[in-house]
């Protein structure tokens, strides 16, 4: 069996990370894992193929940006991967972001209907059923739910500064996505499931399989001076951490930087995933880390952390929640979209969204409970829910599910 899975990237950050975890598994069947991927790699267990190169994504992105048509640029590039597919001959193609200025999606679709390939595909965002964005819940818009126009998000991601293609998008998407006969959706949350359940995406079955970790790697960590030492995390401070691939409002940013200026003075906030120009504007007592691919490093911070933080506005999942409580370290959440899920009353704290004076009291409360209890009902609820072995072993069940009926 030859399992094909496409993604923007390959083996670095949570996507990434997710399909090479995935593609061990398919391996261990005896199966032949493929990925295909638009952006960046690092080293991989299956074999990978590129689309495209960096003129073809230069190419999308200005589409995108002028007259947004994200997905609908990377013509010669999808076309010579397809080219590539027809040799490989998948028995099975496994969708993740197909968004990222890489491929296609007029081809992509048109391909997978005209062969009838059975199709899983894991939604990680909510940019398959808009006609543009990829959140919408912190702008309040249920355009969706209808029909996209005038999109109040048109110049968030993927960012249009010139056109609103919002009401093509939505009819060509609605289109291309629903013209699929052996389709299965994946959510990443429960959360997220209940949003394509009122999506013109709900005719096709829908799954929650929530993301796993790799458990064996974020485990508590006893040493943690070298990471430390690196960044110079002072040890005579509480550290609080939060950590994310691409920093926004919507992540978060400008929460903590109002909380540092109410934290008691013990405290002291690391930001993992920053550019050095928002590190630059860091106030002292937050400390700004670039971002890691090493996931060694990532496991001594959450490690060296006593709390993980994640402010976020908008999750459809949010792994670093998860990865700090396979490290020991219990989590605060604010109240919205898929956050709740992750964190139980004896593992962190779920917050109104906004409330930075509640966030205070939950990381003051949370330091004063046992921590060596609190470390093992952390790590509990990571192995329980969250190990990766579980969890991605759904995913081989619904390829052979999926495989015997076709």
């Amino acid at each position: 069996m030859k399992i094909l899975r496409i993604g923007t990237e390959v083996n670095r950050s949570s996507i990434g990370r997710t399909m090479e975890q995935l593609g061990i598994l398919v391996q261990r069947e005896g199966w032949e894992s493929i990925i295909a991927y638009g952006r960046a790699a690092n080293e991989s267990s299956s074999k990978i193929i590129k689309i495209g190169d960096n003129l073809s994504v230069y190419n999308h992105v200005l589409q995108t940006r002028l007259f947004d048509r994200h997905g609908l640029a990377s013509y010669y590039a999808t076309k010579s991967f397809l080219k590539k597919l027809d040799n490989i001959r998948p028995d099975l193609v496994h969708l993740h972001d197909i968004h990222g200025y890489y491929i296609n999606i007029n081809l992509l679709f048109q391909y997978l209907s005209k062969k009838n390939i059975p199709v899983v595909w894991t939604f990680h965002d909510c940019w398959a059923y808009t006609g543009h964005c990829a959140y919408y819940t912190e702008a309040g818009c249920e355009k969706w739910l209808t029909h996209c126009e005038s999109c109040p998000l048109k110049k968030s991601y993927p960012s249009s500064i010139l056109i609103d293609r919002s009401y093509k998008n939505f009819e060509s998407k609605r289109k291309l996505f629903t013209s699929l006969k052996n389709l299965t959706i994946v959510s990443v949350s429960d959360w997220l499931k209940s949003e394509i359940d009122k999506s013109f995406m709900n005719n096709y079955p829908i799954t929650t399989i929530h993301n796993g970790i790799d458990v064996n790697q974020f485990r508590p960590c006893g040493d943690t001076s070298d990471v430390a030492a690196k960044y110079s995390i002072p040890d005579d401070k509480i550290i609080l951490l939060a950590c994310a691939t691409a920093w926004s409002e919507n992540k978060g940013f400008s929460d903590y930087i109002a909380l540092s200026r109410i934290i008691k003075k013990n405290y002291i906030i690391v930001l993992v995933g920053l550019p050095q120009k928002m590190i630059k504007q860091l106030p002292s007592n937050v400390i700004g880390i670039p971002r890691t691919d090493s996931v060694d490093e990532l496991a001594k911070l959450y490690s060296l952390a006593s709390i993980v933080l994640n402010l976020s506005k908008e999750e459809t999942f949010g792994k670093t929640t998860v990865e700090g409580l396979a490290c020991g370290t219990p989590g605060i959440v604010y109240d919205v979209t898929a956050s709740p899920e992750l964190i139980d009353v004896e593992t962190g704290f779920v917050i109104q969204k906004g409330d930075l004076q509640n966030v205070c009291e939950a990381v003051y409360e949370l330091e004063s409970r046992d921590i060596a209890d609190l470390q093992i009902k952390c790590r509990n609820r990571a192995l329980t829910l969250f190990n990766q072995e579980t969890n991605y072993k759904k995913y081989i069940d619904l390829y052979k599910s999926i495989l015997m009926s076709h």
